[in-house]
């Protein structure tokens, strides 16, 4: 920075003119009844709601088959705790081929979990039926551990714990 000394110019003014308000020409037209604006609201967040994201591969999240593959993880239902796996934070990852081949990554509460042994099972049964779904492949980890801060909101609301 050089020792140059910097001025600003200040202009004062006494008024400024204020800007112009919009108009509306078609004020004539008949009032529109509340039952009227209700459906075109409910037409406008149907439409919304159902659409699909556009260019994504069955696979990606948003694609049909990825997300066919988690409805099917949040039927199942750890039966300790009376949510479903994927809100309760057990799924770290789901993989989807372009062939087809699913790879379901996951963890337990606990290693001790009474449904260690079956649980890993269901989950490549329920994955493995999605219509799209080639083969399934179940990985259980342990690092990392799961905590209930993996939980998703609904999971801890359904506990009492919001």
């Amino acid at each position: 920075m050089s020792d140059e000394t910097r001025s600003f110019k200040v202009e004062e003014v006494d008024s400024v003119s204020p800007p112009p308000r919009a108009r509306v020409d078609d004020a004539e037209a008949a009032p529109e009844t509340a039952g009227e604006k209700l459906e075109r609201k409910r037409d406008y967040l149907e439409g919304f709601l159902a659409e699909k994201p556009e260019g994504v591969s069955p696979g990606e999240p948003g694609g049909e088959t990825y997300e066919s593959v988690i409805a099917a993880l949040k039927e199942i239902f750890d039966p300790e705790i009376p949510v479903n796996i994927y809100d309760l934070g057990l799924i770290y990852a789901v993989d989807v081929s372009d062939e087809g081949s699913v790879a379901v990554t996951m963890t337990l509460t606990t290693p001790h979990c009474p449904v260690a042994e079956s649980l890993p099972g269901e989950v490549e049964l329920r994955v493995g039926a999605v219509p799209g779904v080639r083969d399934a492949e179940v990985n259980i980890v342990w690092d990392p551990p799961w905590d209930m801060g993996k939980m998703s909101d609904e999971a801890k609301l359904e506990l009492g714990m919001l």
